[in-house]
């Protein structure tokens, strides 16, 4: 019987084993990652369209595009996709990202011959009617104004702009925008952006050579009548902003939401890993300084958190929390003494060893099954990366000292050059 009053032994995690993907090339171009494992007769497979920006308000109608695309073909209604695909126990679901689009099927391998050429027909035919996309702008509008009551959604969008101006990361939608989102639009932007040579196909579970089959019949060889080639897409550069203050007053407030943040470095950059390391130190965990200090200490907020997060043509920091207006001014003066703190004082090795395990714990527990090692493998390689990032990353994490955490809080966390929004009120 197991003797609950001895504590198990204790190992540190030096390093994970990932599934290395199987890459097909197909006949048309189309990039096709394989991993293959796990014994449920089960797949997912994702295609994932790269964004062309070809205008800054682009990105609502990638928006449009990606949440109107399962509305109909010329042979298939809505209702009649979806009835489909609830008929054979499966999902298909769009997703939107920064950078790209995805449409996702979970399906058992014995329906994919019913359901494949369902994700083709949607894929190539896709035809935005034009009563869906009028019930679509209708309610976005309705969704709009509504979120635009809501202090943290009015302070994300806030920080965004304000990082990144009116480019691409940084473009936010009006209602009115919604206006000029036309049939036209969306079918131009379709027909260019979802070719075999804009896409990755990333398949796993159990893949057998019938499934395989399936996808290069289908999705091997046509793709439409579609132009060959994608336009480079680049990045407009965005200046560095200044650590202003941005308030937004609402007289009506009991909360405000805060917002503050700074441009940072991508996955790519060598230090990545261990500004993870110090973000997860600062907000990146529920034991982080900022949750001992703002909620469990003084009772501040339920929950506040830091970030990173690493984009195609960019990166940024994040902080963000939700406070009483009576405690606004404290809580950004807390923030401020948390953030210099940092740039001030070696953290502990007991605090980092904390740290150190939590975040290698914490990235050995996210690996629950082959879906979760196609998820790793796809915030490498969108970032230009292999897997063997994740041998140097846990290199960094478990070798990291106190002092490069310092030169590294010097270097990047800089609290007088963030950008800071707050919605709601400031009290005296």
């Amino acid at each position: 019987m197991l003797d609950r009053t001895n504590q198990p032994p204790f190992h540190s995690v030096s390093g994970i084993n990932l599934i290395e993907p199987q890459q097909i090339t197909f006949p048309n171009g189309l990039k096709v990652f394989v991993f293959d494992s796990g014994e449920q007769d089960m797949v997912r497979i994702e295609w994932i369209i790269g964004h062309l920006f070809t205008r800054e308000d682009q990105t609502l109608l990638n928006t449009g595009i990606c949440e109107l695309l399962p509305e109909g073909t010329p042979t298939l209604s809505s209702a009649q996709i979806a009835e489909l695909i609830d008929f054979h126990g499966a999902f298909l679901i769009p997703e939107l990202g920064y950078d790209q689009s995805s449409l996702t099927l979970f399906s058992l391998n014995r329906h994919l011959e019913n359901l494949l050429p369902v994700v083709k027909d949607l894929l190539t035919n896709a035809v935005f009617p034009e009563k869906e996309l009028t019930t679509y702008v209708r309610n976005n509008k309705q969704k709009l104004q509504v979120s635009l009551q809501k202090n943290s959604f009015v302070a994300r969008r806030l920080f965004n702009k304000s990082l990144f101006g009116s480019v691409r990361y940084g473009y936010v939608p009006e209602v009115s925008d919604y206006d000029g989102l036309t049939r036209e639009c969306l079918l131009g932007l379709f027909r260019q952006q979802y070719t075999p040579i804009n896409c990755t196909l990333v398949v796993s579970g159990k893949i057998t050579p019938e499934v395989m089959n399936h996808l290069e019949r289908l999705f091997g060889n046509d793709w439409g009548d579609r132009d060959g080639t994608v336009s480079a897409t680049q990045m407009p550069k965005v200046l560095a902003p200044d650590g202003a203050l941005t308030l937004d007053v609402r007289d009506d407030a009991m909360q405000s939401a805060i917002r503050m943040g700074s441009l940072s470095i991508q996955r790519s950059h060598p230090d990545f890993p261990g500004l993870q390391v110090l973000n997860t130190v600062l907000g990146g965990y529920f034991g982080s300084r900022l949750m001992a200090n703002i909620r469990e200490d003084k009772g501040y907020t339920y929950s506040i958190s830091s970030g990173l997060v690493s984009l195609k043509h960019g990166a940024f920091f994040t902080l963000a929390s939700e406070v009483g207006v009576t405690v606004t001014a404290p809580t950004l003066g807390e923030i401020e003494r948390e953030v210099n703190k940092l740039r001030m004082e070696p953290i502990s090795e007991k605090e980092l060893s904390v740290v150190r395990n939590y975040t290698m714990g914490n990235l050995l527990g996210s690996l629950e099954n082959v879906f979760s090692h196609a998820d790793k493998f796809k915030n490498v390689y969108f970032s230009g990366l292999g897997l063997d990032y994740y041998d140097y990353f846990t290199s960094v994490v478990n070798t990291i000292t106190p002092d490069e955490l310092l030169h590294l809080a010097n270097k990047y966390l800089d609290y007088d050059g963030m950008v800071k929004v707050v919605v709601g009120k400031i009290a005296p």
